[in-house]
This record gives structure tokens, sequence and C-alpha cells, in this order.
């Protein structure tokens, strides 16, 4: 029974044994190529919040029952078009008694200046009398007024926004929020801006002028129309380090409405950018590394600082120049100091199989 075991073994031996003197060792050959220095177009994403350039509420300056609408929710209106009526029973009756009191000013006010061009009575009876003549006027003027703010006009062209709970025959008090009105020819859309990007928008914009920006909207196209940065706010958050830009879009489509979200992209010029793929660097603790591989194809680990993100790139403020060579596929198959097999291909190649250059 040994002697059979003992034999099984041997064969099971040799059977490996000689296979793997059969089999050839395949050595792996790893893609490598060098850094790309070359004048390029980042474009950057910001979250926005897109605002009408006016949007107001409109509230009723008087007590009293809405007696008519003239318009309905998300209709388009023009300045001075009317939108409700108050009843304006109370306020015409006051404009009325108003002016009949005026009337009786200025007939005493007359006849009080007969006498007195005839020192039939003095100075200051006249001047009385004009004082209370002066004084109908304004009361005229103030019955006039009440009366006018029974008329709810448009301030300006814009759109009607939601009714707030207002019905014909709702008994209104003063003050009360009936709808709001948005101007949506140009929309202001603001955005936060990271203080170290701030730096750089601010050198750039001395030398060219005002930046242009585009817009993605909600369902992912891009708004056809161009924003022009106008403003920046004066403080920066001290919560978030950031600072709020706003820009300009003329929407002569009214496709874009008060209180949408978007995504700003912003371009900016890096001239002499180093530029690699990011898949050819790993991460350390929250540093970053290549695989460069010297004159002996050995790997050598190297820290490298990132300067800006893009998709699937990454620029170099240091630790490369476009004479390395750095490893691109296979970065777990290697540790530092192995001497590996290489074939290189130029950066443009890889870059061109990303799909992602953003140069110029």
């Amino acid at each position: 029974m040994k002697l059979k075991s003992v034999l099984l073994l041997f064969a099971v031996i040799m059977f490996f044994g000689c296979n793997h003197k059969d089999q050839k060792v395949e050595v792996t050959v790893l893609t490598v190529t060098s850094p790309m220095q070359k004048d390029t177009v980042v474009i950057t994403q910001y979250v926005s919040q897109i605002q009408s350039i006016q949007h107001i509420e409109l509230r009723s300056l008087e007590k009293g029952y809405l007696q008519k609408i003239y318009v309905d929710e998300g209709q388009t209106v023009t300045k001075g078009q009317m939108l409700f009526q108050i009843m304006p029973i109370v306020f015409q009756a006051e404009a009325h008694k108003a002016k009949a009191e005026l009337n009786t000013a200025e007939i005493e006010y007359q006849n009080t200046k007969n006498l007195s061009d005839n020192n039939i009575v003095s100075k200051n009876e006249l001047a009385l009398s004009n004082a209370k003549l002066e004084k109908a006027k304004a009361d005229l003027e103030l019955a006039n007024a009440h009366l006018s703010f029974t008329e709810i006009r448009a301030p300006f062209n814009g759109i009607v926004g939601r009714f707030n709970k207002v019905r014909l025959g709702s008994l209104l008090d003063e003050g009360e929020l009936l709808t709001s009105l948005s101007d949506n020819s140009k929309l202001w859309v603001y955005f936060n801006v990271p203080e170290a990007e701030y730096l750089n928008y601010v050198s750039h914009s001395r030398k060219t002028g005002s930046e242009t920006v585009q817009l993605i909207m909600a369902n992912n196209e891009l708004f056809p129309q161009s924003g022009i940065i106008e403003t920046i706010e004066s403080d920066f958050n001290n919560e978030n380090g950031n600072i709020a830009f706003r820009a300009t879009f003329p929407n002569p489509d009214k496709v874009l409405r008060h209180g949408q979200t978007g995504t700003i992209l912003m371009s900016s010029r890096l001239k002499n950018a180093i530029i690699i793929p990011q898949a050819a660097t790993f991460d350390v603790l929250d540093k970053k590394y290549v695989y460069v591989i010297d004159e002996t194809n050995t790997v050598k680990a190297r820290e490298i600082t990132i300067g800006v993100e893009m998709p699937h790139l990454f620029t170099v403020l240091s630790g490369l120049n476009t004479s390395d060579k750095i490893l691109i596929d296979g970065l777990r198959k290697v540790k530092n100091n192995d001497k590996i097999k290489t074939k290189f291909q130029p950066i443009e190649a890889v870059l061109n199989e990303l799909g992602h250059l953003h140069a110029e």
C-alpha cells in the first residue's frame, strides 16, 4: 500500500515537472508615454442659480373686495397693463367729496381775495383762505391716489406668477400678496468660485476684458446664448472660501425662468501646461505619484503636484517634464525598483484614445 502511494506521488511530480519545463515564461510588456506640454483651454464647471433681472411681489395697497382679475398665471404682460381691480366705490366717493371740498375752497378764496383787494379783510384772512385751498388740493390728490391703488397694473414687461389664493370676491387686506411678476428678458446666473480660481480669473480678465461663459441647463443641454460675467460679490464666504460671480444671459425665447438651476462652464487658458492622463497616477495617502521609467527600464515612484483636473486628464505643476517616461498601464502589476519591458506610445495617441483633449 505504501509502495503504491509513493509511485502515485512520483507520477504527479513528473507530470507537473514536465509541463513546467514545456511552458514558456511570458514577460508582460507595459506601455509608457511622455507628458505633453501645450497651451491648454480648461473648462471649469460651477453649480448655479438662475434669477430674473426683475422679480417682484405684487401686493394690494388698499383693503377691499377683489372685483376683477384681468390675467392668468403664467401670462406674459406689458408695462402698464391692468392685472387686478379692487372694488373702487368707496374710494370714488372719497375722491368726489374731496373734489367738492376743493371747489368750495376755491370759491371762498376768490371771495376773500376780492375783499382783501378792497381792504375789507386783513391779509391774514387771505392767507388763511389760501391755506384751506391748498389743503383741499392735497386732500383731492390723496383721494385720487387711494383710488388709483385699486387698480393694480404691471410695472414692467414680464410673466405673471402663481396667484396667492386670490379669487374674485376675495376680501383683501392692505399689503396682501396677490402674485409675482418676473422680467425674464435677461437672466442673472449666480455661481460660487473658490479663492484660487478667483485670483486666476482676475489676473486673466485684466488682460482680456470681460469673460464669456456657457450654461448647461438641467436637462444637460447647452443653452444657445452665451453669458457675460458682469460683477463679482464684494466679500468671500468665510465658511467655504468661495465668492459669488454673476453672469448675465439674454433670454430671447424665454426658455429660462426665475428659480431654475444649471451649470456654468467657464474656460481659462493655461500656457505651456504639462498634461498627463489621470490613469498614469496613483495615490499614497493624500499625495499623487506616477511611475517614472529610467534609462535602465527601472520603475521609480515619483511624487507630483497636480494643477487642474480635467476629464481623464491632469495638469502637472511640478515633478515631471516632457523628457520623462511614465507608465500608463499595469500600475498594479509593478512596484518601486522593478525592471520591466516597455513599449512607447506617443502622448498624442494616448489622449486621442481618451477623446478628451481640451487643448488648442
